[in-house]
């Protein structure tokens, strides 16, 4: 009787949405998948790379429940079980994560639970939306007369301790993930603690797809230009997004979103 293969889990960063900025071998892996774990904001598209007997298994956590904490928990306990389960079927697996696994994407924790029940695993890097999207509304994070650093930082945890607001509020270029629905909070916290009210500041939604809006203005008054905005969107403070307009040439300017 012939052994059954060992599986494999392989975590994919899937990038920002546009299916052009899945790297080479994202897109190799999920064609080799007997399985494609993904989560709420994957793009069709990618997932379309998968051949048609893969099996497909939604995993997304909800957009905003009251106890996100709470059920984000419980589905992330049963993400591990599905990938230590299938794996040890002898099916190689494809986690299949929005961004960078690695950049707020509990990339770590899906490791962790890999390495302790005995499960092979590869890593596949992803293009981050932290970098990639302010890319797409013609914002670079660092520019070297008005920003030699930046930091980026899990929105949605606004309202709580984990942001560091002191070195938010410092950092040259501050980059907020996940973050729409606590504007309010960032802006008050980041003036609270030194940032000038006239920083600006861009939002860009649905950032690197057709789809792609971007609303800009300071400190004072971003909360109220952008009310329409919907999530996922990412937030950007500093001086480099005042670059935006002077970095589209009249040649491109029918190409960017």
């Amino acid at each position: 009787m012939t052994r059954k293969t060992a599986g494999k889990v392989i975590l994919v960063g899937a990038g920002p949405g546009d299916p052009g900025l899945l790297t080479v071998r994202g897109a190799e892996a999920l064609r080799e998948a007997d399985v494609v774990l993904y989560d709420r904001l994957i793009n069709p598209e990618i997932l379309a790379i998968a051949r048609a007997e893969t099996t497909l298994i939604f995993v997304g956590k909800p957009a905003h429940p009251q106890d996100v904490r709470l059920a984000s928990g419980h589905i992330q306990a049963e993400i591990h079980r599905l990938l230590i389960e299938h794996a040890r079927a002898g099916k190689v697996v494809v986690r299949l994560k929005g961004g960078d696994p690695f950049v707020f994407g509990r990339g770590g924790e899906e490791i962790q639970a890999l390495v302790e029940a005995g499960v092979a695993y590869e890593l596949v890097s992803g293009v981050s939306s932290a970098i990639a999207v302010p890319a797409a509304a013609r914002i670079p994070v660092t520019h070297r007369q008005l920003a030699n650093s930046f930091a980026v930082f899990a929105g949605q945890e606004a309202a709580g301790d984990a942001i560091p607001w002191a070195a938010a509020a410092a950092m040259p270029t501050a980059i907020f993930l996940m973050g729409v629905q606590r504007l309010p909070e960032i802006v008050k916290q980041l003036i609270v603690h030194g940032r000038d009210p006239l920083t600006p500041v861009a939002i860009i939604s649905q950032g690197t797809l057709p789809e792609q809006v971007e609303v800009t203005g300071t400190l004072a008054d971003i909360v109220g230009l952008s009310g329409h905005v919907a999530a996922p969107a990412v937030i950007v403070v500093g001086q480099v997004v005042e670059l935006r307009d002077s970095l589209t040439s009249r040649e491109s300017a029918g190409n960017v979103p």
